[in-house]
C-alpha cells in the first residue's frame, strides 16, 4: 500500500504513517509519477493536477494538511469516487496569533521603523504616530474557528468591539463571545477600524474586497488577510493605500504567487506588511496537522470514515 507525500511537511505524521505503509516522500524521484502507484496521497500546498488525478487508477483518498482545498479539484475527485479530507481547527491558534502579530505591527509601524533604521534613514519619529487598538471596532468576515479565536484574543487584549459576518453560521455561533452580528457586509465596511478576513476562497467571494469596498472603509482603517489572496483586489488595494485612504494592510496570502515577486507594487509601500503564507506555520501546529492528516488518511485506507471529510 503506497502513500505519496506530494510536498514537504512535518515528520510527525510521516513517521507515524511510515510504520504502517510504504511512504514515498516529495523529494523522491518517483514522486513525479505518483499517480502510477499511489493508493493514498498527502498534500499541503501544491496543486494536485487534474490530469494526474484521472490517471491515478489505484487512488482512494487525498488527505489535505490544513483547511483550504483550493489545490484539489473537488468536483473531479467526487466524480472519480475519491475521498478528500482536511484538518480544520488545528491551526486556529497559530493563525489567530499571526493575525494579532500583524495588526499590532501594522498599528505601531513596527516593520516600517525597522526598515528605516536598517537603511540608516534620518527621520523624525514624531511624524510617524501609531494607532492604539484599545476600544477599536474589529470586523471579522467568517465566523469559523480562526475568526473566533482572533476575535476572542482582540476582545480580551484590547476590549475591541466585534462586528461579525457569516451567512452560513447558525444563530448560536459565538454565543460565548460578546459581539454584534451583521447580516449584510455593507453594514461592516464603513464601521470598522480593523477588517480581518477569515473565509475560504471560491468564485463567489473572488475580490470580495474591491475598489467599491475600499472606498467605503474608514480613512485610516487597517486590513488584515491571513486567509486567501484572491479575496482582495490587490491592484485596487495598492491605489487606496498609495492615496492614503487606508492606514495600512498586512497580507500573509497573495493572489498570484506566494511569496509575491519582489517587484509587486504593494511591496513598494511603507504601510504594507508582507509575509509568505506562514500564519499556520508554527512547529506545534505543523506537527499536529501532519499527524492528523496521516491518521485520517490511514483511517480511510482501512475502510473507515475520515475525521473531517470534504468529499
Amino acid at each position: 500500500m503506497k502513500v505519496y507525500v506530494l510536498d514537504e511537511m512535518h515528520p510527525e505524521g510521516l513517521n507515524w504513517l511510515q510504520e504502517r505503509t510504504e511512504l514515498v516522500r516529495w523529494d523522491d524521484p518517483k514522486r513525479s509519477v505518483w499517480y502510477e502507484e499511489a493508493v493514498g496521497v498527502m498534500v499541503r500546498t501544491v496543486k494536485v493536477p487534474a490530469v494526474e488525478m484521472q490517471q491515478a487508477r489505484q487512488l482512494k483518498a487525498i488527505s489535505k494538511l490544513g483547511v483550504g482545498v483550493n489545490n484539489i479539484d473537488l468536483n473531479l475527485a467526487k466524480s472519480l469516487g475519491l475521498t478528500v479530507c482536511n484538518t480544520p481547527g488545528i491551526n486556529k491558534v497559530a493563525v489567530a496569533e499571526m493575525a494579532l502579530t500583524l495588526v499590532g505591527s501594522l498599528a505601531r509601524r513596527v516593520s516600517q521603523f525597522d526598515r528605516l533604521i536598517r537603511a540608516g534613514s534620518v527621520f523624525n519619529r514624531n511624524e510617524y504616530p501609531g494607532i492604539e487598538l484599545n476600544g477599536k471596532t474589529l470586523g471579522i468576515v467568517g465566523m469559523g474557528n480562526i475568526g473566533y479565536e482572533f476575535a476572542r484574543i482582540m476582545k480580551a487584549a484590547f476590549s475591541c468591539r466585534i462586528l461579525a459576518f457569516d451567512p452560513w453560521a447558525d444563530a448560536s455561533k459565538w454565543s460565548g463571545l460578546e459581539h454584534v452580528r451583521v447580516t449584510q457586509l455593507d453594514a461592516m465596511w464603513s464601521n470598522v477600524d480593523v477588517l480581518s478576513l477569515h473565509v475560504p476562497y471560491n468564485a463567489q467571494n473572488h475580490h470580495m474586497v474591491n475598489a467599491d469596498v475600499l472606498a467605503l472603509m474608514k480613512p485610516g482603517a487597517l486590513l488584515i488577510n491571513v486567509s486567501r489572496g484572491g479575496l482582495i483586489d490587490e491592484a485596487a488595494l495598492y491605489q487606496f493605500l498609495k492615496a492614503g485612504h487606508l492606514g495600512g494592510a498586512a497580507l500573509d496570502v497573495w493572489q498570484d504567487k506566494e511569496p509575491p515577486a519582489s517587484d509587486h507594487p504593494l511591496l513598494t509601500l511603507p504601510n504594507v506588511i508582507a509575509t509568505p503564507h506562514v500564519a499556520g506555520s508554527t512547529d506545534e501546529t505543523l506537527a499536529k496537522s501532519s499527524l492528523a492528516a496521516a491518521q485520517q488518511l490511514w483511517q480511510v485506507l482501512q475502510g473507515g470514515e475520515p475525521f473531517h471529510r470534504v468529499v
